[in-house]
């Protein structure tokens, strides 16, 4: 049996610190891991921003309430469930998921938690467990399962390497030169047709 391992920000839905980066105008928040490969130290810079400038949890939902997902990208995840189970695992947290989830008619997502202060701060973030796509592909083939990744970015790279098939997704031009023998594809009906020739 396949399952079908995707990425949320950059391949359904856009990249919600950049949005809230336009909002706030605070340009180092548009850093994404498309352009740092480490998480932590990512989102260390991110809660450092945060608190200088006074930002706090409900300031980022509200930009997230008026986010949808990217043109097409309801129509492919309802076109793909048709034919295999899909699973987004996205580096998001639960806080911020939940109304894009909604637009996107509730697919399952595996993802992390921010940790919030009782004033409404974010003071730190819980990853679900250590190298969180790798973990999860590995222990999906152990439960029998066979995975096909998609994803965009740096922290994508190891559930698409690992996949029995794998490909980007609207990703750098950076990452395609780093890993060319990735297949890389900017529209969805490229990608569905070729997760299809696999299933």
């Amino acid at each position: 049996m396949n399952v079908v391992c995707l990425d949320l920000e950059g391949v359904l839905v856009p990249e919600i610190w950049i949005a809230f980066a336009e909002a706030t105008g605070i340009e180092g928040l548009k850093r994404t891991t498309r352009d740092e490969p480490d998480y932590d130290k990512l989102m260390e810079y991110r809660i450092e921003l945060l608190h200088e400038h006074g930002l706090k949890l409900a300031d980022i939902q509200a930009v997230i309430a008026q986010m949808d997902p990217m043109p097409g990208a309801k129509e492919f995840l309802d076109d793909l469930r048709q034919c295999t189970q899909v699973i987004i695992i996205s580096d998001t947290f639960a806080q911020f998921a939940r109304p894009l989830m909604e637009k996107l008619g509730w697919p399952t997502i595996f993802c992390n938690e921010l940790v919030i202060s009782s004033d409404g701060e974010v003071t730190g973030y819980k990853m679900r467990c250590k190298d969180t796509k790798l973990t999860t592909v590995r222990a999906l083939h152990e439960a029998g399962l066979e995975t096909i990744a998609s994803g965009d970015s740096y922290n994508d790279v190891q559930m698409i390497l690992y996949s029995k098939a794998g490909f980007f997704f609207r990703t750098t031009d950076a990452l395609k030169a780093e890993y060319p023998d990735v297949p890389a594809f900017t529209e969805y009906a490229d990608l569905l047709a070729a997760i299809k020739d696999v299933l």
